[in-house]
């Protein structure tokens, strides 16, 4: 079965413009994400989808395989999905272009997961680490249900904790796998409201009656939404490099 990393960029972002470009630690940001995919031992090839010159032009200087798409998808999913179409993809994997500490592991847990329990649609999640992380809006809390597919995702703290705490907090891993096929519909599916609400994509899925499984995974990482969070990163990096 084909498997496709598709890493989508745009460079208009609301918080940091130009964001894929930003510099972190001599590289652009988008260059971490693709070294990341690159190093996946299951995938059979790694794309950048983007409909902005300058992303292109820079993603091609380092190498990478780049296809342009329409500047009027409405999602990173739209851009993913066309990306891949005619390819022949049975897997796709979706990873979001601000994820720099994800591990290439990472990826292929969720493919094989994905191509062993044949689910439409698969995401990460891991423990919240602190306080901060749980009231913070940009961390996208998930709960889960007893066999482990995803009942709600919220910026909201959930759940909420009205006594000691008594179960794990998590926070969702921006990663998503989906079959080819599932893919396609999830792209014509209409927008709902709870999406709209928490600007959360996959809530379309789960209000549009699919499920979605969530696999827990150790990461201490997190996504770039804010200059504080560039910052961070750089110093995270100019450690471990």
């Amino acid at each position: 079965m084909k498997k496709l990393i598709v890493i989508p960029a745009r460079y208009g972002s609301t918080r940091l413009p130009g964001k894929p470009l930003l510099d972190i630690g001599g590289k652009p940001l988008l260059w971490w994400v693709f070294e990341k995919a690159r190093q996946s031992r299951l995938k059979d090839g790694v794309l950048i989808a983007t409909d902005d010159e300058r992303i292109s032009d820079a993603a091609t200087a380092f190498g990478a395989d780049v296809v342009m798409t329409s500047p009027t998808c409405a999602s990173g999913t739209d851009r993913v999905f066309e990306a891949v179409k005619g390819r022949g993809a049975g897997l796709v994997v979706n990873l979001q272009g601000d994820e720099p500490f994800i591990e290439p592991s990472m990826i292929d847990d969720l493919f094989t997961v994905m191509e062993n329990e044949k689910v439409d649609m698969a995401t990460l999640c891991c423990p919240v680490a602190d306080e901060r992380e749980y009231a913070d809006p940009n961390t996208v809390k998930v709960v889960l249900d007893r066999s482990g597919f995803a009942l709600y995702f919220s910026r909201s703290p959930i759940p909420f904790q009205r006594t000691a705490k008594t179960v794990t907090i998590c926070k969702h891993v921006g990663i998503y796998g989906y079959t080819g096929s599932f893919l396609e519909r999830f792209v014509i599916m209409p927008r709902s409201i709870l999406e709209e609400t928490e600007s959360l994509e996959q809530l379309r899925v789960l209000e549009n009656g699919y499920r979605i499984r969530v696999v827990p995974t150790t990461y201490n990482g997190f996504g770039i939404d804010t200059e504080e969070d560039l910052l961070r990163a750089a110093q995270r990096l100019a450690v471990r490099t």
